[in-house]
């Protein structure tokens, strides 16, 4: 099986390095000094353990038109970008190409092969005109949500912070042949991928502390365990959980784990900066959208109140706004003596 990720940063990294370490045949497509390093000398993994990896036994390439055909593209790119690669994207496929998305938040086929109220309608905020949707057909697509941390150190280098589980599923809740062959790839790759019958309600799970806890981090440049502690900040996530567990609540979603065990859970990861966090302290562009605007653009959908995720959202677009006409990052600095 040919596999091509898509985005090799820090959660497309772990994947590519581990699949080719495994014996896949994987092929990265990135761009600028990332891409370059990879070239020169592969694909370092610097594991929890501290231990290292070096994955060169891949092909990482500038464009989607130079990867060629693939039978599988894991798409890790941020979501605000897909919408811009998604056209050429098309260069990556077969009939049978499948297509695993690991984005945070939730995603542009979130109501495609839906079965319940809605179902067909389009997440403005994840494809606005409907561009993603007309080049990644739904057939495609198989659902993927991303549970570990990391971080790219320096170019060509990523560092696997925690956690192994990338549970996959069909939109439909199948348990089709291909999808057990994703799963089984990551497996191989020694990762945890069960494949689940309700992959929705597990992306609100994980949507549930990103929708939160990453916003608040990049406008408080604190750390996880951080928020937690503080009962302001701990008390805005829980508000800010509630509403969304509301609105996920009117579209069928069954949330496994309690309110108060997702942030004891975050709580554990300890001095971990989210993934947002680092994109505010490096300058890059922030998913705001994705994380925050589309839980409100779905508690409009369903009539459901959103006041405590209104008010961040409205925070992280100014924060984002002022990073963009500055050109600048915000970042703490610790003061002399």
């Amino acid at each position: 099986m040919t596999v091509s990720v898509l985005g090799a940063g820090a959660i497309g990294g772990i994947i590519a390095a581990r699949l080719a370490a495994s014996g896949e045949e994987v092929t990265v497509i990135d761009q600028g000094a990332h891409l370059a390093a990879i070239q020169k000398g592969g694909l370092r993994l610097v594991r929890p353990d501290g231990t290292e990896e070096v994955a060169t036994r891949m092909r990482a390439v500038g464009s989607c038109a130079e990867a060629g055909v693939q039978d599988l593209v894991f798409l890790s790119v941020k979501a605000y970008v897909i919408e811009a690669v998604a056209p050429a994207m098309r260069a990556l496929f077969h009939d049978d190409t499948m297509v695993v998305t690991t984005q945070n938040g939730l995603p542009w086929w979130y109501f495609q092969n839906f079965k319940g109220p809605h179902a067909g309608y389009r997440l403005r905020t994840a494809d606005p005109d409907g561009v993603i949707e007309a080049n990644i057909e739904p057939r495609r697509i198989i659902g993927c949500v991303v549970y570990p941390a990391g971080e790219v150190l320096a170019p060509g280098v990523v560092k696997h912070v925690e956690g192994d589980r990338f549970p996959v599923g069909e939109l439909d809740g199948s348990e089709s042949a291909r999808v057990k062959r994703v799963s089984e790839a990551l497996v191989g790759a020694g990762l945890k991928a069960p494949v689940l019958p309700d992959i929705r309600s597990e992306i609100w799970l994980k949507l549930w502390g990103n929708m939160s806890f990453n916003p608040i981090s990049a406008l408080t440049h604190a750390t996880l365990v951080d928020i937690c502690r503080e009962p302001a900040t701990r008390e805005l996530a829980a508000d800010m959980m509630r509403e969304a567990q509301a609105v996920a609540e009117k579209l069928g979603v069954t949330f496994r784990v309690p309110l108060e065990k997702r942030i004891a859970g975050a709580e554990k990861v300890g001095k971990h900066k989210t993934s947002t966090l680092q994109d505010v302290e490096a300058g890059r562009a922030i998913e705001v959208d994705a994380l925050i605007g589309s839980v409100i653009e779905l508690g409009e959908l369903t009539g459901t109140p959103t006041p405590s995720i209104r008010a961040v959202h409205a925070l992280m677009k100014l924060l984002a706004a002022t990073m963009q006409e500055e050109q600048a990052r915000v970042v703490l600095e610790r003061l002399a003596g």
